[in-house]
């Protein structure tokens, strides 16, 4: 099926990593008459392209659509209508199959560490699951790769034998980090990433994700209320409000020259850099 199945591996693309073309996601609310549904427009005609070595920064207030969009990006929400497309190849349907295929393009890191860590796992067998679920190479290359990863991360090796519950806030969302590398994606999407962890640490994950979109040369979604935060490590910027873009283009641009009110009013409520 080509036009569903995305590819991994093999050449590097020019083209977008992740690309989302005039792309609508409308639930059905059952508010206001027990006989009616009522329609609402989570995400609103919505065109953005993820590309390699680049950090798309997503802003918006809670309901602008952002984390909707997000499950669009990582195939955990079809579109009601417009085009997604995984390293340049259409996806129309979501079957277990493809699921795992979009899972080798792009991956995501959660808000809360804390629930996107199995409190009963070890760190080692946390980041050995989905090599194990993709029957990634031999044993003994899984456990060089589990190794390979808490040193990319930042994390001694001794945390390979920890429980989630015995590590720190950051410890814990480097580990998410290192999960979501695991499989060598081309795409992390992380959705408001520091907005769980003390104001101390927030600086060092900030760091630690730009730093690894350089050496690995990923494309990053970075999804944040705080366009602020969003400034440290952006080069693109979309701003949303009720499922729509309403400004978007280089950060640089956006930020220092904002051609929306409501972006100008997003910046005015938000001094703090983190």
């Amino acid at each position: 099926m080509p036009d569903e199945s995305p590819h991994h591996g093999g050449g590097r693309r020019r083209g977008p990593l992740v690309e989302l073309d005039g792309v609508h996601v409308v639930f059905r609310s059952r508010t206001g008459s027990l006989l009616r549904a009522q329609r609402v427009h989570a995400v609103d005609d919505v065109s953005i392209q993820v590309h390699r070595g680049r950090t798309l920064g997503i802003v918006g207030e809670s309901g602008s659509g952002k984390t909707t969009m997000a499950k669009v990006l990582v195939g955990l929400q079809p579109a009601s209508s417009g085009t997604v497309r995984f390293r340049g190849e259409v996806v129309r349907r979501y079957t277990p199959r493809i699921r795992r295929r979009i899972g080798r393009v792009v991956s995501v890191v959660f808000q809360d560490p804390t629930t996107a860590l199995n409190p009963r796992l070890r760190v080692a067998d946390a980041l050995r699951d989905p090599l194990d679920v993709h029957g990634v190479g031999t044993s003994a290359s899984r456990n060089a790769r589990v190794r390979d990863l808490v040193r990319l991360v930042g994390l001694p090796a001794s945390a390979l034998d920890a429980l989630p519950g015995q590590l720190s806030g950051g410890q814990r969302q480097r580990v998410a980090i290192a999960r979501a590398l695991a499989l060598e994606p081309d795409v992390i999407v992380a959705d408001e990433p520091t907005s769980a962890l003390d104001v101390s640490v927030r600086a060092q994950i900030l760091n630690l994700l730009a730093d690894l979109k350089a050496e690995l040369n990923l494309g990053m979604v970075f999804i944040s209320h705080d366009i602020q935060t969003v400034r440290h490590v952006s080069d693109d910027l979309v701003v949303m409000r009720g499922g729509r873009i309403v400004e978007s283009g280089p950060a640089e641009q956006v930020l220092n020259r904002p051609a929306d009110d409501y972006t100008r009013t997003l910046l005015a409520a938000a001094p703090a850099l983190l």
